[in-house]
């Protein structure tokens, strides 16, 4: 039976809070109908004298040794049963002798009765406890507060920095990273919002069409640079999209998922987006688009590969930079280019080649099975970005990394 179920039912009870330690829990119950001031006046007459004038239930109220005696009864069938709550401030012996002392009230009025003690709880203990509680939630609080602080300073400050990263670039004007002056290959996005959630991840190579329209300077980076369009999965990307193949000339295309754009994709969704970028050609082929250019953007896209192609051929430095940022390889002859290998596929495309090539020049690391594949194909010279771990060099090759390349 738990008449009286929490002892902060107790706390609230008319007594001094800070003087109780201790809580008697006690049954009763009569074998005839009696009312809560019968219950209390048997509690005194009964203990009086019993223990002694030291712990004479009255004299100890008195003092604020021992709180208000709460008891809550019912009666039904004739019967009586019910609940006593006793606080004490007594130490821990005395209230132990003060509980043992209500089991033996017999009588309650003229009727029969029966007491059990069912607990001596410690009220400090369950404060302790509410103390703790209380304290584990102003302390989340608090940390919620503190990292909240935190967090908001950290984006005030990046993004401050960002946005003075942000350059006016050509006479369009338009936000672009710091680097796409110098890089070899670009992003083209469509506002500034998402060139500074690139820069926010590091990518400093972004510039925006800023418009619906795709600027003249946009073009003019496209006839020579390797560009990839990076653009919103929704139909305003579409339209960018489809006018940027029409005047520009686009290499690379990637996407932001359908119904995102890219000033709001994390880290990972941006980074994964421009991994899955594709060959514009290729884009054009799985989407079914036709896309048709004037004439004259036709012969600038054609003087560009030939121009590229003469740069290739006569300085091995602007063809390496090409290589790395196309993540290829290319087998030379006399200084000029035979045949191209992805670096991905290069070890068994050098294997399976027709092509006698005295020169390879890769994007990626030379390792000691491309120098072996290169001697069996009478190789000379590699030049690649780093140099592996070769143990048995050849005495008839030699390799270089791209410092080594004069420029």
């Amino acid at each position: 039976m738990a008449i009286f179920p929490k002892i902060q039912e107790v706390m609230q009870l008319n007594t001094d809070p800070y003087a109780a330690k201790y809580l008697i829990r006690a049954t009763i119950e009569t074998d005839g109908i009696v009312e809560r001031p019968d219950v209390v006046g048997a509690i005194f007459g009964q203990t009086e004298g019993l223990l002694g004038d030291e712990l004479d239930l009255r004299d100890l109220q008195k003092s604020g040794r021992i709180g208000r005696i709460e008891v809550d009864i019912k009666s039904e069938k004739g019967k009586s049963v019910g609940e006593i709550l006793i606080p004490s401030s007594l130490d821990q012996v005395e209230t132990a002798i003060l509980a043992a002392a209500l089991e033996t009230i017999d009588r309650v009025g003229p009727c029969r009765s029966r007491v059990k003690v069912i607990s001596i709880e410690d009220i400090r203990a369950t404060k302790r406890q509410k103390v703790v509680d209380r304290a584990k939630e102003l302390l989340q609080m608090l940390l919620k507060q503190g990292k909240q602080v935190s967090e908001d300073l950290i984006k005030t400050v990046r993004e401050a920095v960002e946005i003075e990263e942000v350059v006016i670039y050509g006479e369009d004007h338009l936000p672009a990273g710091p680097n796409v002056e110098k890089s070899e290959a670009i992003i083209v996005v469509e506002g500034r919002s998402d060139v500074i959630n690139l820069l926010n991840y590091g990518i400093k190579n972004a510039i925006a069409v800023n418009g619906t329209s795709v600027p003249k300077t946009i073009v003019e980076l496209s006839k020579k640079k390797i560009v990839t369009a990076f653009l919103d999965g929704d139909h305003g990307g579409d339209l960018i999209l489809k006018e940027l193949l029409q005047v520009a000339d686009i290499d690379f295309i990637a996407r932001a998922p359908p119904g995102y754009e890219v000033e709001e994709l994390t880290y990972k969704q941006l980074m994964k987006a421009l991994r899955n970028k594709v060959p514009v050609e290729q884009y054009l082929a799985t989407h079914n688009i036709e896309i048709k250019k004037e004439e004259k953007k036709e012969e600038q896209k054609k003087e560009k590969e030939e121009k590229k192609e003469e740069v290739q051929e006569n300085d091995i430095g602007a063809l390496f930079k090409e290589l790395n940022a196309k993540k290829e390889a290319a087998l030379l002859k006399d200084n000029k280019v035979v045949e191209r290998i992805p670096l991905n596929e290069l070890i068994e495309k050098l294997k399976a080649t027709k092509e006698n090539g005295d020169t390879l020049i890769t994007g990626g690391i030379i390792s000691q099975r491309l120098v072996d594949v290169a001697s069996e194909k009478g190789i000379t010279k590699i030049i690649g970005y780093k140099i592996g771990n070769v143990t048995k060099k050849p005495l008839n090759i030699k390799l270089m990394t791209k410092d080594m390349v004069k420029k």
